[in-house]
């Protein structure tokens, strides 16, 4: 592999996904830095955006096991990891598998249920396995969360905890398409009012595991200089002292934050990280895992505008 192969396979799915999906090229893009990095990320918008038919359209560019987990205020956490049930017949008790057990998960509407049911997913985020009665089971390396959620502003909406929040490494906030994209979506999709079938559009897959983790150790091979390095610790530190932020983002935040910016320097076509880099996935990366003083909310600031301060202010190496 080499920075052909990611450039080729990052244009040949894009290609694929703006099949059905106009606009939205930022998150597009996040999709793929988080998938060459091993990330998880969360799409946040309100409903109409797209947010579940540009991961459907993302999975289905993949040759990989596509799971969906509708988040609802009723759903336990036995129905995301499963259950063992006994079998009268073996009079053994056999393991159940829940949705979980797949390669990509899109958790749609994951604010809709309660936090204990968000908690099912912490241990599968964080070590790619789940314990079920005492027994871990492995979901294996190309488990991937794509969590869709509504501004928590919206009723029947539950607030993720921080320590879920930090588990994931980018939250894309979906704004409303442009006039133009708006004009073209209604073109393509105006025929009907029900969700469009991602099969009418002919999305073909074009990476499937083996590649995907040959591109992955590649990015692992991309140069992070010395100088790169105390940026992203500078970045990250700075959110602990800015006064208009009670918490600042963690260590895994600054690790995240390598990690993503080798993933964006190579889709980008370098085999080394510059500060534009980490600029770019610093803003996703950060606002979900930093809480406003209240000082400051009260002021009319917030975590977007704080974020952006803390970069423009964190000098850059040349």
């Amino acid at each position: 592999m080499d920075l052909e192969a990611i450039a080729r396979v990052g244009a040949q799915l894009r290609e694929q996904v703006r099949k059905t999906v106009i606009g939205q090229d930022t998150a597009l893009d996040l999709l793929l830095v988080s998938l060459l990095s091993e990330g998880h990320l969360i799409l946040e918008g309100v409903p109409g955006t797209a947010k579940t038919l540009l991961v459907q359209s993302f999975a289905a560019a993949l040759s990989l096991a596509f799971g969906r987990i509708q988040f609802t205020p009723d759903l336990m956490p036995g129905d995301v990891l499963g259950t063992n049930l006994f079998n009268f017949q073996t009079n053994r008790f056999n393991l159940t598998k829940g949705p979980i057990f797949t390669q990509l998960l899109l958790a749609d509407e994951i604010n809709r249920t309660p936090p204990k049911t968000q908690a099912a997913l912490l241990q599968a985020m964080q070590e790619r396995s789940v314990t079920i009665d005492g027994e871990t089971h492995a979901l294996g390396d190309g488990f991937m969360v794509i969590a869709t959620q509504n501004p928590i502003e919206q009723q029947g909406t539950y607030p993720l905890p921080e320590a879920q929040l930090d588990r994931f490494l980018f939250k894309h906030i979906l704004d409303y398409p442009s006039e133009d994209e708006e004009r073209a979506i209604v073109a393509r999709h105006g025929h009907s009012t029900a969700m469009p079938k991602i099969g009418d559009f002919g999305i073909q897959p074009v990476a499937d595991m083996e590649t995907l983790i040959a591109l992955r150790r590649f990015v692992d091979g991309i140069r992070l200089s010395d100088d790169m390095v105390n940026y992203i610790v500078s970045v990250v530190r700075a959110t602990r002292e800015n006064p208009s932020l009670q918490f600042g983002a963690s260590p895994r935040a600054a690790n995240m934050l390598a990690s993503a910016s080798r993933a964006n320097a190579a889709i980008n076509g370098r085999d080394y990280v510059i500060p534009d880099d980490v600029k770019f996935i610093a803003l996703p990366a950060l606002r979900h895992r930093v809480v406003m003083a209240p000082g400051a909310e009260i002021e009319g600031l917030w975590v977007d505008s704080v974020v952006g301060q803390i970069l423009e202010n964190t000098p850059a190496p040349r």
